[in-house]
């Protein structure tokens, strides 16, 4: 029962840290760019994680070492990016809600480029799924022509999450999850850092409240949102097990929308319907996992 407690817990503070972490990036632009709030989002995150990579190093096989790199890179640097630039023209809220398409993501990529199996229960939730989402794309002012493309960016970074997802488990299976994320994440204080420099970051007032302010959100983003969270979220799998630690998802974007009507954003009944439309193809996607493992 106190291990079930404790699965409990961990859940509901992954929900709450990753849910949140949208509503931290328009804190940070608020003064930074969007590239600098996704800068400094994997270098705090590289940061805290760099003291597990001293140990990490010695367990990753040199051959293996690229595509924990590639990983890094694909799962997690072009993302950032590519949520902070389109929430310069949507909501927090709606960018929550499209982040819960990534294990719909998951399963197709698996599907077409790494053999995954599959049911009809499965097809049947993803159908679903993109059922919700093409009815969220034409619903309340957020995904207008003028800035489909911006909410476009969104669905990419969950396609990427989908790829890392697959490519981590095809190729990466028996390397510890930690250990990816420490490697990964170390290297990737490089390019941010380069990123912040050329991007003249350094050339802001940092005594100024606005600016400590958003530097706050992005630290909070990348040490709590990124690095910590990831820990949680590993230490959850193992306890529970991937299936129980995919149901984050729901948790998500969830508490995104929460986030988004406490700082004013506008939510429509409409777009609330189509992310329970999402959620439901996200259930029947997982029971559609659970009963290929029972098989």
């Amino acid at each position: 029962m106190q291990q079930n407690w404790t699965n409990w817990l961990v859940f509901v503070l992954l929900s709450i840290v990753w849910g949140s972490s949208f509503i931290l990036m328009k804190e940070g632009m608020q003064v930074f760019s969007p590239y600098q709030v996704a800068s400094l989002r994997m270098f705090f995150a590289g940061l805290v994680l760099a003291p597990f990579a001293f140990k990490a190093w010695a367990k990753i096989p040199s051959h293996k070492m690229g595509l924990v790199i590639v990983s890094g890179v694909v799962g997690n640097f072009i993302p950032a990016y590519l949520f902070c630039v389109a929430e310069t023209q949507i909501d927090s809220s709606l960018a929550g809600i499209l982040n819960s398409l990534t294990p719909l993501f998951t399963i197709i990529v698996g599907l077409m480029f790494f053999n995954t199996s599959t049911n009809l229960i499965k097809i049947t939730g993803i159908i679903i799924g993109f059922i919700g989402l093409s009815f969220l794309m034409v619903s309340g002012k957020e995904v207008s022509l003028h800035n489909l493309s911006y909410a476009s960016l969104v669905l990419i970074a969950t396609l990427l999450y989908g790829i890392n997802v697959n490519m981590v488990g095809r190729h990466l299976q028996n390397i510890g999850s930690l250990n990816i994320a420490s490697i990964a994440f170390t290297f990737l204080i490089i390019p941010s850092a380069l990123v912040l420099c050329f991007t003249d970051f350094f050339n802001y007032s940092f005594t100024q409240s606005t600016v400590q302010h958003s530097l706050l959100a992005s630290a909070v983003l990348g040490i709590v949102g990124t690095s910590i969270a990831t820990i949680l979220f590993y230490f959850l799998v193992k306890r529970a097990g991937v299936l129980f630690g995919s149901l984050v998802t729901y948790g998500i974007p969830i508490v995104a929308v929460g986030w988004g009507v406490a700082y004013g954003e506008s939510l429509s009944l409409q777009q609330v319907g189509c992310l329970a439309i999402i959620l439901l193809g996200v259930t029947i996607v997982n029971r559609g996992n659970r009963k290929i493992k029972q098989s």
